[in-house]
This record gives C-alpha cells, sequence and structure tokens, in this order.
C-alpha cells in the first residue's frame, strides 16, 4: 500500500494530477493554500475516520476539534500525539460551543459529522463565519433546511461540500464511465437505495453483547443515542443520498437535468418491534412503543429529461446489504446485485455478462492511477477519494464536485418523501434549488484530465 503522505508528495508535483474538482475537470492547479488549516466538528465514528486518513497528509493542519463526549476528544488527541501534529484547540464544553469554534480565523475548512439533526444548522453557522464546509449525509432534514444551506451560500459565497463517499466507490465511477462513453445508450431508469439492517445499531445500550441490546436515546450508545428516535417519529426516507448520489451524477442533476416530482409509498412497520421482542421480550418497556417509520420506504422520482429514479430505504428488516443500483439506458443495463451487465449486440441475447471483465475494461482513471493510495482509508478506499476532493476544493476555494445544490436536492427526498406517504402518495414537486440555472450549468467532466 502507497502512503498516502507519498501521494500529497507526489500529486503536488505534477502539473495534472488529482484536484477532484470541477472547475479543474479532475486536473491539478497551484493551490491557493500549501497547508489547509481545518477543524472537525464531530469526532464520533465518521468524525474520527475522517481524522484518520486526514492525519496522513502533509497539506492538513487539524487546528481544532469539537464533541460533547470528552472520550472521543481523549481518543483524537492521542491519534494526534501519535502522528506528531501539533496539540489543536478542543471545544466542547456545551452542544453550542462549536460556534466559538468558528470564530476562530485561523481556520480554513471545517468537516461536520454530527448528528443528522446538527448538520445543517452546524453548516449554516460554518458558512456565515466564512469557513468552507464539508458536511456528513444526509445534509439536511427538511425543505426549510434545503433551502437554508442555499440561500446561505448564495448570500456569504462560502461553499458547501455534501460528503458523500459511494460517488467515488469503484464500480460506480466504472459505471459512471460507462456512461459518459455512451456504453448504455441513451438513459431511461435507475434504481438505487439503502438497505442496510441497522437494527442492532439502532438499539445498543454498551452493557448488552454487541447486537442484541433493545435500549437507544439517553440509555443507548453511538448513533442509537439519536438515529432510532428518527424511526420512532417519522415515516419517509431519511437517508437517501448513499443511493441517489452517484445516479443524480449519471443523469447530471442540476447540470442540464433536474429531479422534477416524485411519489412515495411505506410498508407497515413490523421490524424494529419484533427486534425489541425478540432480545428484550414483550414486557420490556420499548414493546409497547409505536413506530412510525415503514420497513420500507420506496420513492419513484422523474427528472425533466424523462427518466425515472426508484429509490428503497430499507434498514429495520433482516437483509444483506446492498445499494441496489441498476443503471439501465436504451442499448443495456448494468445491476449491482448479482454484478451482471447486459450490453445489446455484444452481450449474448437474453444473457447476462459477470460486470467484473467490464468494470475492470472501464475502470476509472482515477481508481487506475490511485487506487493503492486509498487502500486502507475506510469502505474499500472511497473515504479516501471523496476526503481528497473535500480538500483539494477547499486548498483552492473553488466550487466542489458534490456541491450545496447536490446537497439540497439530495436531501429534499427525506421531506417529500414525508409529504408524499401522509398524503397517501400524493405527487411531490420538487423545488428548483438553482433557480433556473441547471439549464445553462455544465456538468462535471469526471473523466477527462485525470492523468
Amino acid at each position: 500500500m502507497k502512503s498516502r503522505r507519498d501521494f500529497v508528495k507526489t500529486t503536488t508535483l505534477l502539473s495534472t494530477g488529482l484536484a477532484l474538482a470541477p472547475n479543474m475537470a479532475f486536473g491539478m492547479a497551484s493551490s491557493k493554500k500549501e497547508k489547509l488549516h481545518l477543524a472537525l466538528i464531530g469526532v464520533g465514528l465518521r468524525g474520527t475516520n475522517h481524522l484518520t486518513n486526514l492525519l496522513q497528509r502533509e497539506d492538513v493542519v487539524i487546528v481544532a476539534i469539537c464533541d460533547i463526549d470528552s472520550k472521543r476528544i481523549e481518543l483524537c488527541l492521542d491519534l494526534i500525539k501519535k502522528s506528531s501534529q501539533p496539540t489543536p484547540k478542543i471545544f466542547g464544553k456545551d452542544t453550542m460551543d462549536y460556534r466559538n469554534l468558528l470564530e476562530d480565523n485561523s481556520i480554513d475548512a471545517v468537516i461536520i459529522s454530527t448528528p443528522w439533526l446538527w448538520h445543517t444548522r452546524m453548516a449554516k453557522d460554518a458558512m456565515l463565519a466564512g469557513k468552507y464546509t464539508g458536511v456528513e449525509v444526509s445534509a439536511a432534514n427538511t425543505m426549510e433546511e434545503c433551502w437554508d444551506l442555499v440561500n446561505i451560500h448564495e448570500k456569504t459565497g462560502s461553499h458547501l461540500m455534501i460528503l458523500e463517499n459511494v460517488n467515488y466507490r469503484r464500480d460506480v465511477m466504472a459505471v459512471l464511465n460507462m456512461v459518459r462513453q455512451n456504453i448504455f445508450g441513451e438513459l431511461l431508469h435507475f434504481r438505487c437505495g439503502y438497505q442496510h439492517d441497522l437494527r442492532f445499531v439502532k438499539f445498543n445500550d454498551g452493557i448488552t453483547p454487541y447486537g442484541k441490546g433493545v435500549e437507544f436515546g439517553d440509555k443507548g450508545i453511538s448513533e442509537s443515542k439519536w438515529r432510532t428516535q428518527h424511526s420512532l417519529l417519522r415515516n419517509g426516507d431519511v437517508y437517501p443520498t448513499h443511493g441517489v448520489g452517484p445516479i443524480a451524477t449519471m443523469c447530471n442533476i442540476n447540470r442540464g437535468n433536474r429531479f422534477v416530482s416524485m411519489t412515495s409509498h411505506a410498508t407497515k412497520a413490523v421490524g424494529l418491534h419484533k427486534y425489541i421482542v425478540d432480545h428484550g421480550g414483550e414486557d420490556h418497556p420499548n414493546a409497547k412503543l409505536k413506530f412510525k417509520q415503514g420497513d420500507i420506504i420506496t420513492s419513484t422520482i422523474e427528472t425533466a429529461k424523462g427518466e425515472t429514479i426508484i429509490v428503497t430505504h430499507d434498514c429495520n428488516s433482516p437483509r444483506p446489504y446492498s445499494l441496489g443500483f441498476r443503471v439501465q439506458g436504451s442499448e443495456g443495463l448494468w445491476e449491482v446485485d448479482g454484478s451482471r451487465i447486459y450490453v445489446e449486440g455484444v452481450s449474448k441475447p437474453h444473457r447476462w455478462d459477470e460486470a467484473k471483465p467490464w468494470l475492470e475494461k472501464y475502470d476509472h482513471p482515477l481508481w487506475k492511477k490511485y487506487g493503492d493510495y486509498a487502500q486502507g482509508s475506510g469502505h474499500g478506499g472511497m473515504d479516501f477519494f471523496v476526503l481528497n476532493a473535500f480538500v483539494e476544493s477547499a486548498k483552492q476555494n473553488i466550487a466542489p464536485p458534490l456541491d450545496v445544490y447536490d446537497a439540497a436536492a439530495w436531501s429534499a427526498i427525506t421531506p417529500l418523501s414525508e409529504a408524499s406517504i401522509e398524503n397517501n402518495g400524493a405527487p411531490q414537486d420538487f423545488p428548483d434549488f438553482t433557480r433556473g440555472l441547471w439549464v445553462t450549468r455544465k456538468p462535471y467532466n469526471w473523466i477527462k484530465n485525470t492523468y
């Protein structure tokens, strides 16, 4: 495995290389900042993963970290000490102490990895403070929050990047390469989603053997402290971006295309109650709770160019993990489940091809050249690429490849799905967060100038 420190040294010597920024079409330019002074707000599991990767870069200085959990702060300070970086400033005396962090003029950029309900308010405050802002997924919970992100960006000029790592997954980028080379013909239909059994995550008291707990909220640990509450009170797709982000990129949403309308439906809610009864018994207090979120949420999106996208949220039932990708055009399709491809005129009629040879043939140039550096960064290497996109864009203070309009459009699926389900599947119109500019905004060139 090649060192990510070596990666930074190598790419800064190249006239063309890896910026992963739209203005540069993935080409490297002279950075305005040799070192990015960065702060982390939220250093739970995800924030600590970002920290671990950032500490392997010589072009990033961790100026400050913020978390209300002192144990997480101690863990991060130990990691920073071992990396021989200076001790950062510490914030976290209460939930609003992040605002004191944002007053530090030495900070160029922040990465927000906190519970969902804090994402928008922290991102807004960060942009208002003039910080280049990276926010974990989803970026917003309500339509008002989606518009808030867009309005603050346009008011301040501060950039925001939604840190959707699946956009950089190796098979996804290979299929994106195929889409750009018109292998599947004119695009027609997509499927995607977040299908991940998270019952053990939503009920973990830190005492019962991992995966068997039935506590959440104040009695929970990690994500069970906050994530489960959404299933109790909300009926909608609360986590859409892992699936829809890559699909939106393939069909150029906000850049010559846009989401137009959506309908959503929910099954009954069975899975979480059954899990509590199975592991805590019928007499457990949580067995008396009535969960609002349907076990499976299905949404269908229409685009301005006439494609349809089916998005599935399935986290409360027993199942293997899958993002359920399907990319279909007039001349063929790819399906991630079964890892199969069919291309008219190349594949045998009515027979699937194994996807692996196709994905290897169309492996994205970024992965071909920099895949070794990505090893060990998390989630199969895609964490390296999404974080590098953020750092390089922030160093140059240019629009990121996944920008505030993407953050708003993708996150809007959550409130729109809630509204559609509440109204018996009634169609919901997507706002145009670009205010008409989607017509003239150019698609990112994710292929050109990668060498």
